[in-house]
This record gives structure tokens, sequence and C-alpha cells, in this order.
């Protein structure tokens, strides 16, 4: 087993890899010390920062899906141990882990040749922010967790399902406005309650993938979301990722609502490049970047009108001062998760057609509305 892991892991030819593989082909009886081995891995993993659902991305990012099904079995297996005694937000990481698709290899030196790969990608996971507690380990700013998902929270992701699977402009506008607009009161109830029942409320954190193709513009509408959700968001371009720093309930806005507008997003941008090829003009990368450039800036500039307006019409005495209060803790949280990070050049758009139809999706979209919640559909 040393002499398998140890040249294999850490080595970066493919011949120790071979001979890794091979002298654990030829020892069955190893196999539970190997499960053993990996379970340590993941859970060395957690303790670098990385949660269930970051490990699985970047598996299925820089392996494949024989992989995936690997290390989902080695989550389980780690996690089971703590029962019911896990972090925020695990449950649900846990829940979509990929439960089997026969995709594993059939023979022994092909099932020990993926299971060394995937091992060899583990033990060089780099260290990340932290944005929740090691299972088992008490961790005094991680907000505490919650018991089922709040009644709005449920409402909301109904609302943003309809407008994804509608297939008519106007009714999805009227269903995400309905949805964004139950989003900011349920922001500034939560923080205005927190405030008058001095609940010790503290910014957390959650990290979203940002995949390729695209990836630049895609972080840019994670971003724009989260800015208008009172959350902050540091991509990782390199790992894939954007973490975003924000109270519990408008990390879940954040979540729900950049998941809807990239996904309608998507649906325009195949619509859009539908009526250019009749047009006679070939898909290309170009006009694909900058319409999705185009929809996160135009997306961005509503959501914060929206977001201005909400807090407008629940202005009270004590709404500004808990609202400021609420975004220095967040500033201040990030600032401690990251402290040296650093402004990057986005290429910009070069295909106007791309931009103009990016901009058009974006209003269709048509975040907030000004229309009262009666006029909306329910």
């Amino acid at each position: 087993m040393e002499r398998a892991l140890g040249g294999a892991l850490y080595a970066d030819d493919d011949d120790a890899l071979d001979t890794g593989a091979s002298l654990l082909a030829a020892a069955p009886d190893a196999d539970a010390e190997l499960v053993r081995r990996g379970e340590e891995f993941v859970r060395r993993a957690w303790e670098r920062g990385w949660q269930p659902a970051d490990v699985v991305r970047i598996v299925r990012r820089d392996l494949d899906e024989s992989h995936v099904e690997l290390v989902a079995d080695l989550v389980a297996g780690e996690t089971r141990r703590y029962g019911k005694d896990l972090p925020p937000r695990w449950e649900t990481q846990l829940a979509e882990l990929p439960s089997g698709g026969g995709k594993r290899p059939s023979d022994r030196f092909s099932y020990a040749t993926a299971v060394l790969e995937l091992y060899r990608l583990l033990v060089r996971l780099p260290a990340i922010e932290p944005v929740g507690p090691v299972p088992g380990t008490p961790v005094h700013w991680q907000p505490a967790a919650r018991h089922g998902e709040p009644r709005m929270l449920t409402r909301i992701r109904a609302l943003l399902a309809k407008a994804e699977a509608t297939g008519f402009p106007e009714e999805a506008e009227a269903l995400t406005a309905k949805a964004q607009e139950l989003m900011a009161r349920h922001s500034i109830d939560e923080a205005v309650l927190a405030a008058r029942a001095h609940r010790e409320d503290v910014p957390g954190a959650c990290r979203i993938g940002v995949d390729a193709p695209y990836e630049a513009a895609k972080a840019i509408l994670l971003d724009a979301v989260a800015s208008a959700n009172r959350c902050r968001a540091v991509w990782n371009s390199d790992l894939g990722f954007s973490t975003v720093v924000g109270f519990e309930a408008d990390l879940d806005a954040v979540e729900l609502l950049h998941t809807s507008l990239l996904v309608q997003g998507t649906a325009a941008m195949t619509r859009a490049e539908a009526s250019q090829r009749a047009g006679g003009r070939k898909r290309t990368k170009t006009f694909r970047q900058s319409f999705l450039l185009a929809y996160a800036h135009r997306i961005g500039d509503r959501l914060a009108r929206a977001t201005s307006h909400a807090a407008e019409e629940a202005a009270g005495g004590d709404l500004l001062p808990v609202l400021a209060a609420r975004d220095v803790a967040v500033t201040d949280h990030t600032d401690r998760l990251f402290p040296a990070t650093v402004r990057t050049r986005v290429r910009g758009a070069t295909d106007e057609a791309g931009w103009h139809d990016g901009t058009t999706a974006a209003d269709t979209a048509h975040m907030p509305s000004h229309r009262p919640p009666d006029a909306l559909p329910e």
C-alpha cells in the first residue's frame, strides 16, 4: 500500500501511476485500506477549506464521471461518521451527491488507476478560504443551522422554476419580478427582526461554481446578483468558483436568483443564435461572450434599482442604520477572508449583435417591478 500510494500520488509521471495500479490490482485484500485512505484524503480536504460540492465540482472538471462516482462514495463514507452533526449547507450538498450510474471501471487495474488518479488530485488540493466549520469542529462565527426551508424561500424557488419553464417572455418577466420582490422584502424583514430581537446574526459565506465556457461573464453576473442582495462575491478563476459573503437569507437569494438568471440567459442566448443563423450569420464565440457580458451588465443595473426601490418602500426610522450595519459586517468579513484580493481586467465585448441581443434578453428577464404585489401572479 505504501509503495503504491507513495509513488503514484507524489510523482508526476504516468509510469509511477501504472506501477501503483499494478500493485493494488494484485492485492484485493488491500481494498478496505484503500477506501480508508481515500476517506482520510477527503477529511484533509475539509481541513483545507473544501466542502463536498467543491470537491465533486473540481473532480468533475479535472477528471471524469467515473472519478466523480468514486469521490462521491468517499465523501458519503467520511461524513457518515458525523451523523446529523454537520455544518449548515452540508446536508443539501450531500443530498446532491451522485448516487451511482454504472460508470466505474470493471477490471481491477483500471479501477486502481482511477482511484490513484483521484487520490493524486485530492492530496494536491490547495488550501482555500473556509466558508464554514469542518464537521465536529466548533466555530464561533458560523451562523446557526436552520431547520427546514423558510416558506418564503420555497415560494421564491417555485416562482423562479416557473419563470425558467415558461415559453412566454411576459410570464417569465412577471414571475421573476415577483420572486425578486419577495427576496428583497424577506431580506429587509430578516434584518429588522434580528435588530429588534438583538439577535447576534453574523455573516456567513458559500461557494458557487462558475463553470467554463464564458466563465468571466458568468462571474460578472454572479457579482451583480450578489451586490444587489447586499453580498460580496470573490471569483477564483483558477479553481472555478466564486465565494459569496453575506447574511444567510441573502446568500439563499443569491444562489437561487443567479441559477435562475443563468438558465434564462442561456435560453435567451440560444434563441438569439437561432435568429442569427436564420439571417445567414454563423454562431461565434465572440457573439456568445458579448451576449452574456451585456446580459450581466444590464441585469446588474436592474437589480440595483430594484433593491433601492424595495428599501425606499420599507423605509422606517430603524431601517437604514440596520442595513448600513449589515453592509459593514459583510465588508469586514469579506476582508478577513480575502485580505489580498485583486481586480482583474475582463476582455470586453467585441460583437455588436451579441451585446444588443444580450441587453434585450436582460430587459426581458426584467427583474424587479414597481407594480404592487397583488398585480403580479401568485
